[in-house]
């Protein structure tokens, strides 16, 4: 007799003990778990908020590998008049301090100046999104634990410096699911190059079921590898063999108490079924205008890869996706080390005009309204010079900004020291920015929970609050 049908302590206790009282557990388990969309039903089906939201989806295009704040977002005059002498040491600290004669203060590599109607000061580094400096909310005091590359990316993704917790758009995907149940809730497209500092885990699940994870793309004709059928199997042929697998599995599932990770994995092998027809229409950037094409600088040098994906990622928010990232930059990416003059003219060449192009598109289509657009990377970079022109990693003050979904455009939050070594003005940690994320998707981040080992587990652990200051 095979295992699943031999009788289980919790089975016989069930049925011999349970009785009726069981028999109404299980129909109330039942419809709260349809009434959450639960994994025994659509676990992407939308779920309500807690309050009403002001994004309903979210683009996240993660700079990889720490863009300079001091070159790009964050003017600082008196690094300008202190380029070439050492750190003083009213800014510096056991760590910070050794070596400064070897690393002197760097000033800017490119100049800032006030765009647009607002005065924001941007860096000549990035002409084309400083034409939208009226959309931008800027948080120059943005910090974080850790120095390292993969720990960091860790935590801006998951919130802690550690792999294995569940990435943001995870989470996102968990408390809202989809507005598409053709396509996964969170998609992730990352740079064409050989991956990221600490890899898939970035966009993972954790333990969230495995339904939430990101689901990579790419555009093409094969959007995910091996998701279409083989051309000898038909259409009617496939829809019969699913019809018998799908009321196989929902066999094998009840015979197991409906084991949350075993339907995680019946969920998404139904969810690739029905993306066999929907996906291919929404990575077919060809149906585009000319006029389309060219404010995204597709057909350009430098500016094609990068801006392919971001046309990508209108397409899906378009098309009810409801968290998008698209990571710049492989395993060396916006890491300047050595010089910064030579990297962030190429990422910035390659990444500009697509984002500036992005914000545009979706505010001429009414996106933008309800579109949040968050650009970063995992830490910034130093005020001191490393190698001569280059930077060393800093996670204790850098810049992200946010777009659209309400927030105050032409609009500086917090600040750094004089020298952008360390936010000292309105800091913004990691946890206070992913609470404020999930609070524009109308989610209160204290009771997005995940019950884990013992205890209700959340994105933000213990902290975080809500930045109320950059909302209009």
């Amino acid at each position: 007799m095979t295992d699943y049908l031999q009788p289980s302590r919790r089975r016989f206790l069930l049925q011999a003990g349970g009785g009726c009282g069981a028999i109404a557990l299980s129909s109330l388990l039942h419809s709260d778990r349809s009434a959450k969309g639960g994994v025994a039903d659509n676990p992407l089906a939308p779920r309500q908020t807690h309050f009403a939201p002001r994004a309903r989806r979210v683009i996240w295009l993660f700079m990889h590998g720490g863009p300079s704040h001091v070159d790009l977002l964050d003017p600082k005059p008196e690094l300008v008049r202190l380029h070439g002498t050492p750190l003083p040491d009213s800014f510096g600290s056991v760590m910070t301090r050794r070596n400064v004669a070897r690393n002197p203060l760097l000033g800017p590599i490119r100049p800032f100046r006030p765009r647009g109607e607002s005065g924001l000061e941007i860096s000549d580094f990035l002409p084309h999104t400083a034409k939208h400096a009226d959309k931008l909310c800027v948080l120059r005091s943005c910090h974080g634990d850790s120095v390292n590359h993969p720990q960091s990316v860790y935590q801006m993704n998951t919130g802690s410096i550690l792999m294995g917790k569940p990435s943001l758009g995870s989470w996102s995907a968990y408390g809202l699911g989809t507005e598409n149940g053709n396509m996964p809730a969170f998609v992730v497209l990352p740079d064409p190059g050989n991956g990221v500092k600490g890899g898939p885990p970035a966009w993972g699940s954790g333990f969230l079921p495995a339904t939430f994870q990101g689901t990579t793309m790419r555009a093409g004709k094969n959007p995910i590898l091996h998701l279409n059928p083989q051309p000898e199997v038909t259409s009617d042929r496939q829809h019969k063999a699913f019809s018998l697998i799908r009321y196989l599995n929902h066999q094998h599932a009840q015979q197991r108490d409906f084991d949350e990770e075993l339907l995680a994995r019946v969920n998404s092998y139904e969810l690739a079924f029905r993306m066999q027809t929907t996906a291919p229409e929404v990575v077919a950037i060809s149906q585009e205008s000319a006029a389309t094409h060219k404010m995204y600088g597709i057909g350009g040098k430098d500016t094609d890869e990068f801006g392919r994906r971001c046309l990508l990622a209108r397409r899906m928010v378009e098309r009810g996706v409801r968290f998008v990232q698209l990571y710049s930059g492989d395993t060396g990416g916006w890491d300047a080390h050595k010089d910064v003059t030579t990297n962030h003219d190429l990422y910035c060449r390659r990444t500009d005009l697509p984002v500036a192009g992005l914000l545009q598109d979706l505010c001429e289509r009414g996106l933008l309204d309800d579109t949040l657009v968050i650009w970063g990377g995992e830490f910034g970079r130093m005020p001191m010079s490393e190698q001569g022109k280059g930077r060393d990693h800093n996670p204790w003050g850098y810049s992200v900004w946010f777009a659209g979904a309400g927030v105050k455009g032409g609009f500086a939050y917090g600040a750094t020291d004089p020298v952008g070594l360390r936010a000292v003005e309105k800091p913004v940690h990691i946890h206070d920015l992913h609470a404020t994320i999930l609070h524009m998707l109308g989610i209160n981040h204290e009771e997005l929970t995940y019950f884990h080992n013992g205890r209700d587990e959340r994105l933000t652990d213990v902290a975080g609050k809500v930045v109320h200051e950059i909302l209009a």
